[in-house]
């Protein structure tokens, strides 16, 4: 008898020493309501950047009609177009950024050899010949299969240079500038849907107080037009930068809601303007400040969102965060005004989290785009004349393109603190959507540098069946790929999860990015 109640007890401690490892195996939980969708991830939030800003033009995108050297269409790379179709790249905006404020746009049309030059004053100084203009641009957008953004010249332009650009760009008739486009080779209008209404108006385009520019925004909102009131034309405000909620609110209160379609708000991840600290070289305390800047992003949609629910409770006016990403020093012996630097994991996971956060603010936030796409600050391509790679950061938005026009499933999200000294940030980043044929897809990042984290799944209206997964890691923060590694950085499958019930254990190697589809 006595030997009896030893074995039970024995079992009793077993078993309990069971149920708590189970209650400890995950570090965070995630509960996701796959029947309770009711937003959709706009296509947009995935969208792009490319200013005449060091080699994200000319060497990036271009490389001349001429070049027989870099197999190319009208002098677009076709290398470039490849891998940005496979992206799914939605939208591109051009021509800037600080530059579209200096930028007179019949510079560049006609004969390239009549065409003026100019001096990049906010690049380096150097002369742009202008050979890449706005017939060179839309003609690649669609190559892309993508949405031209064209960001017009508020700062030191006319409000007639602008609507004549609209004109020139969209009018299916008989017009001055309809008839200059048809001479210069284009019967059939573009159609462009996005116009940015200058850009950081309170800095390099026109240093304007947020009253001022406001009034300035309704002058030129007034004159671009699509003459048919369809609202095909989307006006886009030039917005705050990072946590200016007085512009908001000024560009929410003084303008008419018959004149704006969007509200632009930009925020980059940097650890200190005066020292970014380099790309590649970098320390775990400067990783931590880095992303505690991107995950910051959080913040400020809210908050901005809260001004424009204020003024807008309908959601009539879109949240456009057109400029985003991480920010270093150049690379080494390159020029410092080009604004070129490596891309690492942490760039990967930098990108994850904030197109998570993205995701989740779907009601709102509805495009952004990456600064930007070839050579410059968060590239998700690096060329080097006919070599081109992918970096770590397009992958991952490679990885997160089956969001793209899927339903938001909401996420109730119980999480782990990674920490850092007396610092600390959540651990797990997370957003999951259900596309039209019903696959559900779930993009989990795993902020912590140091260990690995669990995350139980707890699915709410969806079975959780056929799972598979991809992932993005690698052994240190700082690999990046490059032209004798072009593939040291790459996704792979990822089989860290088993499943039980209506849960899933989902285990994550540090400083990785993982993708999952439940069909």
């Amino acid at each position: 008898m006595k030997k009896m109640r030893i074995f039970l007890l024995a079992t009793y401690v077993f078993l309990n020493q069971i149920v708590t490892f189970g209650q400890q195996a995950a570090d965070a939980s995630i509960i996701i309501n796959a029947d309770q969708g009711k937003y959709t991830i706009d296509k947009h939030i995935y969208g792009h950047f490319a200013e005449h800003l060091g080699r994200c033009i000319y060497g990036g995108f271009y490389v001349g009609e001429n070049n027989q050297k870099i197999p190319n269409t009208n002098g677009v790379r076709n290398d470039v177009v490849q891998a940005l179709k496979e992206l799914k790249i939605p939208n591109l905006r051009w021509p800037g950024g600080c530059f579209a404020d200096t930028y007179h746009w019949k510079d560049g049309i006609g004969p390239k050899k009549d065409r003026p030059t100019m001096v990049n004053q906010w690049w380096g100084g150097v002369t742009e010949d202008n050979s890449f203009g706005t017939h060179d641009f839309l003609n690649m957008c669609e190559l892309l299969g993508a949405e031209p953004y064209l960001s017009v010249n508020v700062g030191s332009g006319t409000v007639k240079e602008v609507a004549d650009w609209v004109q020139y760009v969209n009018h299916d008739g008989v017009s001055p500038m309809a008839n200059l486009r048809k001479e210069n080779g284009r019967e059939k209008p573009w159609n462009v849907k996005y116009w940015g209404m200058g850009n950081e108006a309170w800095g390099c385009g026109g240093n304007m107080t947020a009253e001022y520019y406001a009034n300035i925004y309704r002058q030129y909102a007034t004159f671009v037009s699509d003459w048919t009131n369809s609202k095909q034309i989307q006006r886009i405000a030039s917005g705050a930068s990072d946590a200016d909620y007085h512009w908001t609110e000024v560009m929410m209160r003084d303008i008419p809601k018959n004149l704006i379609e969007g509200i632009a708000l930009h925020h980059y991840s940097v650890i200190n303007w005066g020292n970014k600290g380099s790309a590649t070289d970098f320390s775990e305390d400067q990783y931590f400040s880095t992303m505690r800047q991107a995950l910051l992003m959080d913040e400020l949609i809210i908050k901005h969102k809260n001004i424009m629910d204020r003024y807008d409770p309908d959601k009539r006016v879109d949240l456009i965060v057109d400029e985003w990403g991480g920010w270093y020093d150049v690379e080494p012996g390159t020029n410092g005004a080009f604004l070129y630097q490596q891309n690492t994991m942490r760039d990967a996971v930098l990108a994850g989290a904030t197109l998570n956060i993205f995701n989740n603010h779907a009601d709102r936030v509805k495009m952004a785009n990456l600064a930007q796409t070839i050579n410059v600050l968060q590239a998700v391509i690096l060329t080097d004349e006919e070599k081109l790679i992918l970096t770590p950061t397009y992958h991952v938005m490679k990885m997160y393109n089956v969001h793209q026009d899927a339903a938001l499933l909401p996420l109730d999200v119980k999480n782990i603190m990674y920490k850092n000294g007396n610092r600390e940030l959540p651990a797990i980043s997370a957003s999951a959507s259900k596309d039209k044929n019903g696959a559900i897809h779930i993009s989990l990042v795993n902020v912590d540098p140091t260990k690995s984290n669990t995350v139980n799944l707890t699915m709410h209206g969806a079975a959780l069946a056929n799972i598979s997964g991809s992932i993005l890691s690698s052994p240190k923060l700082q690999d990046h790929n490059t032209f004798d590694n072009p593939n040291k950085i790459k996704p792979a499958t990822f089989r860290g999860f088993t499943k039980k019930g209506d849960q899933l254990m989902v285990t994550m190697p540090p400083f990785s990015v993982v993708v999952l589809e439940l069909k």
